[in-house]
């Protein structure tokens, strides 16, 4: 899940900007009133002016009219369609005023508006300059649809009417086509500059980053250098956001000795892209260095230790930041709950998510994704249901395929296989993983016959399996029973291209023992090209321990005690089988090298809902608050299992009356 990606490209697509003024140009104004103007903050104040102008004649001078427009259109407290009206003021605007506006539609996210602004210059012959098509290009990057075809017409004109030569304007054309996705459209304006400036690479690297190809980002940085151009910090940006997106952590330490060495400035920006390629890479001692040396910090700044102390297991640190931030937004929220939610701290995930709720924060995708996917550990039905029908039923957010797939993963954990396969028939669009979640969701529910039915009409809709749709059907065989079909899928996976992993070993494994015919997947196991793991031997023995197979159960243990020392679960499992044979001799072997290694047995667990609440026990459990009401209605119950014996049902109407339980 790629919890950061937005957040990445609206950093980049900040530095890039950063250089960018603010509404009022570096004038020397003299006139009172205009000086007046260009200290404005409000619509309030600019409409104050705006009578004392009409009042002295100014706003009938182009300058002035300009000045109004201008703030009208970029000021962060401006008002786009004031502006407009503005500007049917003036009977013959110039290049300026023109290019103010189309510049305030991409500002106020009105893209179409500016655009019809741009045909209207086209349509009335006026004179354009390199920014018209500058600021008519960055309309295009924002809208949707039909963009990149607007955006080539665009380019077709600046070859006609001349342009094209101009660097600024095939960087802009390099920055369109990266934005859009056409790299390759890119590459060739890019290949086409004769004399690229900072800016050309940058743009170039850019695209490439936003596109995914890392390598090929890199290459171009490469090639820079050695063109003898010297990079500046939104370059080394985009250079660590490819050795992030890598994890090559060698390549990134080798940027960071660049940035010292060329003394590249290093802002608030390039430093976060720094502490974030760290957190990628895994290496949360550097991401600190940066950290502690960084003179200001923003919410980008602490979002990336968050998220990377949760990616690196280190959840405990991951909040102790997260509650030490000064200013959070729904990201940093968003990393938090995933980091419980991806380190099977699934409550915590919950319990984070509704106080998020209870503070105003309205959740993103990707944040209920992290709750379901907490709900389906749990098993946590009541949440999961609440958030289907408060967030997608009532259209806060659509049901995306991300979100769809969540919520089919959630309604079959839970037990729940008519809900999920109601979310599935609804979804607009389905991909291999929506076939997958309910395949899946059909096999860990015992529905067999169900799961492959659905794999054939997945193959039927053109839809390509992959190797996790082979983990479902293999599942759906093993719970099912059905051996022959299991080996048939599982022979057949190479017709879909695909080779037999460790996990579809693991499903055979099973298929094979829940029959009791485990020799056989002994054989099979014997016959794997890839060395088996921990699930493959598990899997073998409890296999064992099902039908009393001693011997293959102490061989599989043996494989199993190699691979991972320190797992009491093999321990458990070895002890339980030779009690069930009467092996009392090897019991108590196993129950010594347990001591010897100072192994414990991990307590049995269990949970329940309660009224939308996930309650966890532990054998001999005594930290629930409610515990004593606990015991004494369990008590009860032991009791009522005795013949006329009424004291039980006592007991537990009157703690349930009482609201104790």
């Amino acid at each position: 899940m790629k919890l950061f990606t937005q957040f990445q490209q609206n950093l980049l697509s900040r530095t890039l900007c950063s250089s960018t003024k603010k509404w009022y140009s570096m004038l020397i104004i003299t006139h009172p009133t205009l000086v007046l103007l260009e200290s404005c903050s409000s619509m309030f104040h600019l409409r104050q002016i705006l009578g004392h102008m009409f009042h002295t004649g100014l706003v009938f001078d182009v300058f002035p009219l300009s000045r109004l427009i201008t703030f009208c259109a970029l000021h962060d407290h401006g008002d786009f369609a004031y502006a407009r009206s503005l500007f049917s003021l003036i009977p013959d605007p110039n290049t300026y005023i023109w290019n103010t506006l189309i510049r305030g539609g991409m500002k106020r996210n009105e893209p179409e508006m500016g655009l019809r602004i741009f045909k209207k210059m086209v349509w009335g012959g006026v004179e354009m300059d390199k920014r018209s098509f500058v600021f008519a290009l960055k309309c295009c990057e924002r809208l949707e649809g039909v963009g990149v075809e607007v955006g080539r017409g665009l380019h077709g004109r600046i070859w006609k009417l001349g342009f094209v030569e101009d660097l600024i304007l095939r960087n802009g054309l390099v920055h369109f086509y990266g934005e859009m996705g056409f790299v390759s459209d890119a590459r060739k304006v890019f290949d086409e500059i004769s004399d690229r400036d900072v800016v050309s690479w940058t743009t170039m690297i850019d695209g490439y980053v936003k596109a995914e190809l890392n390598d090929e980002a890199l290459e171009v940085f490469k090639l820079m250098c050695e063109g003898g151009v010297e990079p500046n910090e939104v370059t080394m940006i985009t250079v660590f956001s490819a050795c992030g997106n890598k994890g090559d952590l060698s390549l990134g330490l080798s940027f960071h000795e660049l940035v010292c060495k060329k003394r590249v400035k290093c802002g608030l920006n390039l430093s976060n892209a720094m502490l974030d390629m760290y957190a990628k890479c895994g290496r949360m001692d550097k991401a600190n260095d940066v950290f502690d040396r960084m003179e200001r910090r923003d919410v980008f700044t602490w979002t990336s230790m968050i998220d990377g102390y949760g990616k690196n297991g280190e959840v405990d640190l991951a909040r102790k930041h997260f509650d030490e931030m000064p200013g959070r937004n729904v990201v940093s929220w968003n990393a938090m709950i995933a980091g419980y939610s991806q380190n099977n701290r699934p409550m915590e995930a919950i319990e984070l998510f509704r106080v998020m709720e209870s503070e105003g924060m309205v959740p993103i995708e990707s944040t209920l994704v992290c709750v379901l996917s907490a709900c389906a550990q749990l098993s946590c039905l009541t949440i999961g249901q609440q958030i289907h029908k408060k967030y997608v039923k009532q259209k806060w957010i659509d049901i995306s395929i991300v979100i769809g797939n969540a919520l089919i993963d959630m309604y079959a954990k839970c037990g729940c296989i008519y809900e999920a396969e109601m979310v599935f028939r609804d979804m607009p669009a389905k991909i291999v993983g929506t076939w997958n979640s309910m395949i899946l969701g059909y096999a860990s529910n015992g529905s067999a016959k169900e799961a492959l039915s659905l794999f054939e009409q997945m193959v039927s809709a053109g839809s390509q399996p992959d190797s996790i749709t082979f983990v479902g059907i293999l599942s759906a065989c093993a719970h099912g029973g059905l051996i022959d079909q299991g080996f048939d899928y599982f022979r057949n996976m190479e017709t879909f291209g695909l080779i037999p992993k460790i996990e579809h070993y693991a499903c055979m494994t099973d298929l094979l023992g829940r029959l009791g015919r485990v020799d056989e997947a002994h054989n099979l196991i014997k016959t794997m090209t890839i060395q088996p793991d921990e699930a493959v031997w598990g899997t073998l023995l409890s296999a064992c321990r099902m039908c009393g197979n001693v011997e293959l159960g102490k061989i599989a243990a043996d494989k199993l005690i190699i691979l991972d020392p320190k797992d009491s679960g093999t321990y458990a499992l070895l002890a339980s089988l030779c009690s069930k044979k009467s092996a009392w001799g090897d019991v108590s072997t196993v129950r010594s090298m347990m001591r010897e290694k100072g192994i414990k047995k991990n307590p049995g667990c269990s949970s329940i809902e309660v009224e939308g609440r996930s309650h966890g026990f532990l054998v001999a459990d005594q930290s629930h608050p409610h515990s004593k009401v606990i015991y004494k209605t369990l008590d009860g119950l032991r009791v009522s299992s005795k013949p006329d014996n009424h004291a039980s049902n006592a007991i537990l109407t009157e703690a349930f009356s009482m609201g104790q339980i």
